[in-house]
């Protein structure tokens, strides 16, 4: 880690979004409760792309505006695209999955999205696989029979959540792959804030065809509402930015080596949810195959 810059601020930067999205699933699973999943999908984003939008402007500015540049049209189909692909898909399955599972399984399952990063960027761009990557795929396949059980599912998770579950976190594989190929001309904070307000845009017109409650409710939870969309959606990815930003995105990536381990603890301490040992072992093994993952990339950032 030689090459890293202001480590205290990394690792106060990698903290704060493990623990915010290790809670998560759990304040998901307690807002589900009182909100339409297309509802609470719209407002944690739209919200949180509000969050990023101030650091956008100055990313923008320094990229673009002060080079007498601006985003083509070509960049806003992209941005999207990217967004349709994290929030009406990935997203809002995850909400869905979040109702029909028990947090702790959510929450394990949705760090398989780096898995299936590797696998869409090895079958779609340069990207290719090595060994190490190899045996965290296998690793991380492995993980997810055991927690989701197939020979005796838990209660708690229904095979619909399970398999919201797995559209979510292969769709965010994609929408991170998708979002690598323009981060650099873009922007980091630029293409985030823009593909979650536009994300957002589009499954509110989605909503409204459908007649689902848009604002409704919010002032009766305004606490769990600002929680999830300032702090774990705003806050979280902001600092997980940060973080990238001091250091590089293998770095950051260590958030969700984290947040498997913390998730489990808040749904127990909160929901008194029963983690049973096939949970623990697929923990275990995830967070197994992220190191294993890390390897290579963490030894040249050493060296």
């Amino acid at each position: 880690m030689g090459k890293i810059k202001n480590l205290r601020i990394v690792i106060i930067c990698i903290l704060i979004p493990a623990f915010l999205f290790g809670t998560m699933e759990v304040a998901l699973k307690i807002g589900g409760a009182s909100f339409d999943s297309l509802q609470l999908t719209f407002l944690r984003f739209i919200i949180g792309g509000i969050v990023l939008l101030p650091f956008a402007f100055k990313e923008y500015n320094e990229k673009f505006r002060s080079k007498g540049e601006k985003l083509t049209r070509k960049d806003w189909t992209w941005l999207t695209l990217v967004g349709i692909m994290c929030i009406p898909i990935s997203m809002l399955a995850f909400q869905i999955g979040i109702a029909n599972c028990n947090a702790a399984t959510a929450a394990s399952i949705i760090c398989l999205n780096t898995v299936f990063t590797m696998i869409v960027a090895h079958l779609f761009t340069k990207e290719k696989m090595d060994k190490n990557k190899y045996l965290a795929v296998v690793m991380g396949f492995v993980a997810l029979f055991f927690m989701i059980r197939p020979w005796d599912v838990q209660e708690g998770n229904t095979v619909f959540g399970l398999v919201m579950m797995l559209v979510a976190s292969s769709a965010f594989g994609a929408y991170t792959v998708m979002g690598k190929q323009s981060l650099a001309r873009i922007g980091t904070f630029t293409q985030t804030a823009a593909s979650f307000i536009i994300g957002s845009i589009v499954l509110l017109v989605i909503m409204l065809f459908m007649g689902r409650p848009v604002f409704e409710g919010v002032m009766d939870h305004p606490w769990l509402v600002a929680y999830v969309g300032i702090l774990v959606t705003g806050v979280g990815y902001l600092a997980y930015f940060i973080a990238i930003k001091h250091s590089d995105a293998t770095t950051g990536s260590l958030v969700f080596f984290i947040k498997p381990a913390i998730a489990p603890f808040v749904a127990i301490i909160i929901l008194h949810e029963t983690i049973m040992w096939n949970t623990v072992v697929g923990i275990v093994l995830l967070i197994s195959a992220s190191f294993v993952t890390l390897l290579k990339p963490l030894d040249r950032l050493s060296k």
